[in-house]
C-alpha cells in the first residue's frame, strides 16, 4: 500500500536531511543513483546550504562530502530556468576553487558530483534520468584515454575522464510513475512523495518513518504550509506573466519550429514570424496581468524580493503599486 502525506524533498533537504541523523535518507537515494555505496560524512557549509527565512522556495541546494572527501552538489529546481545548465556548470567550478587553496598541490582537486532534480522539462529528451560524464576519445582510433597505471592506483580509477565530475539530471515530471527498478521508487517519490509501505528501497525506509507530515509540531507544519502556499502563487504568477492558455511544451514547440523555419527558408518560417509578431503585440496585455499578480501578492503580504523574482518587476516598480 502506498503511503501518502510525506514532506516533500525539497523542504526536506531544506529542514531535515541536513542533520546527522537523518543522513541515511540521502545515504540510500546517493547510493541507489550513484551505484555505489555513499556515506555522507558531513554538509559542507555553502551559499545554498544557508537557512533563513527569507530562502527562496522555488530552489534548494546542499553541498555534501562522503568519506572519500568526494564532493556531492543535490539541487532541486521547482520552476523553469534558461539558464541552468550554465548554472550546473558553475556549481561546479564554484566547488572545486572554494575548496582548493592557494599553494595546494592538483592533488586536492576533489572529484565532483552535480545531482540535479529538475521540476521542469530541462532540454529535450525522452528519457527522465540523465548523466554527463568526460570522456576522452581517440579522434583517429577512437580509444579511450586511459590513465596510467601509477595514476590507477593513486586515484582508484581506470579513465582520465573518470576524475572529472559527473552531472545528473532527474526530471522528475517526465517519469510515467510506473516504479520498477529502486531508481524508479526513488524518482516517484520525488515527483509524487509516495512510498510503498513494504519498500526495501535503500533510503526510502528511513524516509517513509522520518517525513511525515503528521510528525511535524504546529511551528513546523505552518512553515511547511506557507512553503507549499508559495510555490502555488508562484505557479499562478508564470500563468499570468505568460498569459491564459499559456503551454511551455508549446512555447517550446514554437521556438524551435522558428529556428527550422530559418534554417529551410520555407513560408512556414514567414509566418511563424507573423505569429511571433502578434505575440510581441500582447506584451502589453501582459504586463497589465503582471502588475495585476504582483498587487495580489503584496495584499498576501508576500516579501518584495520574492515578488520581485516572480514577476520580473524591480523593488522600487512593487512599492509605488501599494
Amino acid at each position: 500500500m502506498p503511503i501518502h502525506n510525506l514532506i516533500r524533498f525539497d523542504w526536506a533537504m531544506k529542514r531535515l536531511l541536513r542533520n546527522k541523523a537523518n543522513f541515511v535518507v540521502l545515504e540510500g537515494f546517493l547510493s541507489v543513483l550513484l551505484e555505489n555505496k555513499i556515506k555522507i560524512h558531513k554538509i559542507l557549509e555553502s551559499e545554498g546550504n544557508k537557512e533563513c527565512d527569507d530562502d527562496k522556495y522555488n530552489r534548494v541546494d546542499v553541498l555534501a562530502e562522503n568519506e572519500n572527501k568526494e564532493l556531492i552538489i543535490i539541487e532541486v529546481q521547482n520552476t523553469r530556468e534558461l539558464y541552468y545548465f550554465q548554472r550546473m556548470l558553475y556549481g561546479v567550478s564554484k566547488a572545486i576553487t572554494d575548496y582548493i587553496y592557494e599553494g595546494d598541490q592538483y592533488s586536492e582537486i576533489r572529484k565532483i558530483y552535480s545531482i540535479n532534480i529538475v521540476y521542469f522539462d530541462l532540454g529535450q529528451g525522452t528519457d527522465y534520468v540523465y548523466r554527463g560524464i568526460t570522456d576522452f576519445k581517440g579522434l583517429h582510433t577512437g580509444d579511450t584515454l586511459r590513465l596510467s597505471v601509477k595514476q590507477r592506483n593513486t586515484f582508484v580509477r581506470e579513465n582520465a575522464g573518470d576524475i572529472f565530475p559527473e552531472y545528473f539530471v532527474l526530471r522528475v515530471n517526465e517519469f510515467n510513475d510506473h516504479a520498477v527498478t529502486p531508481l524508479d521508487e526513488w524518482v516517484r517519490f520525488l515527483k509524487s512523495g509516495v512510498i510503498d509501505e513494504s519498500t526495501q528501497v535503500q533510503g526510502l525506509q528511513a524516509a517513509r518513518e522520518r517525513l511525515r507530515v503528521a510528525d511535524m509540531t504546529d511551528s513546523e507544519r505552518a512553515a511547511y504550509n506557507r512553503h507549499i502556499e508559495n510555490l502555488r502563487i508562484q505557479w499562478d504568477v508564470l500563468t499570468t506573466a505568460h498569459g491564459e492558455g499559456w503551454d511551455e511544451g508549446k512555447e517550446e514547440g514554437r521556438e524551435e519550429g522558428r529556428e527550422e523555419g530559418r534554417k529551410e527558408g520555407k513560408a512556414e518560417g514567414l509566418a511563424e514570424g507573423l505569429a511571433e509578431g502578434r505575440t510581441e503585440g500582447r506584451t502589453e496585455g501582459r504586463t497589465e496581468g503582471i502588475i495585476i499578480t504582483a498587487r495580489n501578492m503584496i495584499a498576501k503580504g508576500i516579501a518584495l524580493d520574492i515578488i520581485s523574482q516572480c514577476t520580473g518587476l524591480t523593488i522600487n516598480e512593487i512599492e509605488r503599486l501599494k
